[in-house]
């Protein structure tokens, strides 16, 4: 269909229709709390939505809060001593405050997540055939042979061989990117609107994480299934990720598509990542440029930029509160978001705005 329509002799847009999101994060916020001791903020007025087919990355070193978003975002956060607030929406029914039934029925049907460690989700003592079967006897009312036959064409569709051998075997009897591929498996079996994968190639070599990161790939091709991708490894994001949310002490301090990310970091601590990532154009014995400490160095964002202990834009006003308010995330650009002061400058050509120098 055309993309005008004539009235008259005028022609005029006709809007394209946007797709409604499947998953809609608005500012969540989550506290862990302990008695005697001061509450700790992980999640601080996170906002994100992901649209079917779009691979949606979080990304940030450890501790920045990456897997405490979507662990709230399954409802799997422990009930005591945890406060959860905002908005997370699947397919527009509210999550938060959801009652437990309801949310055991969504997850692994609507929504599903691939853990980070294989090893340590799948259970050691029951075999990957009960494991990936039991998702489908629960989901989606299938006969046990049903449900057998089922497991068989999903291990064998993640690229597992001799997948009928493979469903008597225990967890401790396959390689890592086996054990990571019967997760995807079981995550795969009921065909969710949304998959959530924290660090899903973790500890795998280089080509078994190729194999993986392939295989997610196809998913969201396949089947517009909705992907937020949670990983502190910027050659994941490259390869796969369509947006990129950049998260720092609990908040989203830079957003941007995955291309403009990379030729043009704003956000001096997205530079820093992408400046500690090795280059193969660079010469030999080339030194690394790493970021100065620790993300424990971070401040209260009620204090400033919580960046700005490690930042080597940091200014006084970075370091202090503006009008009372916590840095806010504003508009940068087309498609961009950006929370910084002193953020990283161009040239008015962006030729030699290249990831390597973008950090100063």
């Amino acid at each position: 269909m055309s993309t005008q329509e004539s009235l008259g002799s005028v022609p005029v847009p006709v809007p394209v229709p946007v797709p409604v999101p499947v998953l809609e994060v608005e500012d969540l916020a989550v506290t862990f709390s302990r008695r005697g001791e001061q509450a700790t903020k992980a999640v601080d007025g996170v906002s994100f939505t992901v649209a079917p087919g779009e691979t949606v990355g979080l990304v940030g070193e450890s501790g920045c809060g990456k897997s405490v978003t979507s662990l709230a975002i399954m409802g799997l956060l422990p009930g005591r001593g945890v406060q959860v607030a905002g908005s997370v929406r699947l397919n527009g029914q509210e999550l938060i405050g959801a009652d437990v039934g309801m949310l055991r029925r969504l997850r692994g049907s609507d929504m599903a997540m691939v853990f980070q460690d294989p090893l340590s989700s799948l259970n050691p003592t029951v075999p990957i055939g009960t494991q990936v079967t039991e998702v489908l006897l629960e989901h989606r009312d299938m006969s046990k042979k049903d449900a057998a036959d089922e497991a068989v064409r999903l291990l064998d569709k993640v690229g597992i061989p001799d997948p009928g051998r493979r469903l008597k075997e225990y967890p401790h009897q396959l390689s890592g990117g086996m054990r990571q591929r019967a997760l995807i498996a079981m995550a795969l079996s009921c065909s969710p609107r949304l998959l959530i994968a924290d660090e899903p190639t973790t500890a795998l070599d280089v080509t078994i994480q190729a194999q993986i990161l392939e295989l997610l790939r196809e998913l969201v091709v396949d089947t517009g299934t909705a992907l937020v991708m949670i990983t502190h490894d910027l050659g994941v994001v490259a390869g796969l990720c369509d947006r990129v949310h950049v998260m720092y002490s609990g908040k989203i301090i830079e957003t941007a598509d995955r291309r403009d990310l990379f030729a043009r970091p704003r956000q001096p601590y997205t530079g820093g990542l992408l400046a500690s990532v090795p280059r193969l154009d660079s010469g030999r014995g080339t030194p690394l440029t790493p970021i100065r400490g620790s993300a424990r160095d971070a401040i209260p964002w009620s204090q400033g930029c919580a960046f700005a202990p490690r930042c080597d834009n940091a200014q006084d006003d970075c370091l202090t509160e503006v009008s009372g308010q916590v840095v806010p995330l504003e508009y940068d650009g087309p498609g961009r978001e950006l929370r910084c002061r002193h953020p990283i400058e161009y040239p008015a050509s962006p030729s030699g705005a290249t990831a390597s120098g973008a950090a100063r």
